[in-house]
């Protein structure tokens, strides 16, 4: 198993090596010798307050996370007010960058081709709303009626990327 740092922030360092060391006194005396690596790991996680070395570590915030390839080829396709520039060539950005409309839609409700028009029109630069209409159905994000009258937000939990983008993708102002 690879080495994890775990972090360890100590509030009363009296208390907390009074605990240690009580705790150690109990664990030598019963062995007559001096605990094993993962067994100090063990004392010190509950010296330190925690159930375990398990628990401390759970309590840890996530390391983060470097941003794929993709979602920072999608983040140069919005200017600084949050609207597309160009449409993407590669088929992972496209999908990225339908994530960000697919969030400017409104939920669970009907929509009328020229309603989902202006949404795209308002969010875009490069004056193809029909290309990221067609991707957001192309990226199973939109359902449509047949005859393309009527468009619904498909209700999903987008992927981490997506979320990123989303969250630092501005929305732009309507009739911008």
């Amino acid at each position: 198993m690879p080495r994890q740092d775990v972090p360890l922030y100590i509030a009363d360092l009296s208390g907390f090596t009074k605990s240690l060391r009580k705790s150690l006194s109990q664990t030598v005396s019963e062995t007559d010798a001096l605990p094993g690596h993962q067994a100090m790991m063990g004392l010190v996680a509950r010296a330190a307050g925690h159930r375990n070395i398990q628990t401390l570590r759970a309590a840890q915030p996530a390391p983060p996370v470097k941003p794929s390839r993709a979602l920072k080829r999608a983040r140069q396709v919005f200017d600084a007010q949050g609207r597309m520039i160009r449409w993407p060539s590669q088929t992972a950005v496209q999908g990225l960058c339908c994530w960000v409309f697919w969030a400017r839609l409104p939920a669970r409700q009907d929509l009328s081709e020229p309603q989902v028009n202006d949404i795209l029109r308002d969010g875009n630069l490069f004056g193809d709303h029909v290309q990221l209409r067609r991707g957001l159905v192309e990226h199973k994000l939109v359902t449509r009626t047949v005859d393309g009258r009527i468009y619904r937000r498909l209700e999903q939990a987008p992927p981490p990327d997506a979320r990123d983008l989303i969250r630092t993708i501005p929305v732009p102002p309507a009739g911008a």
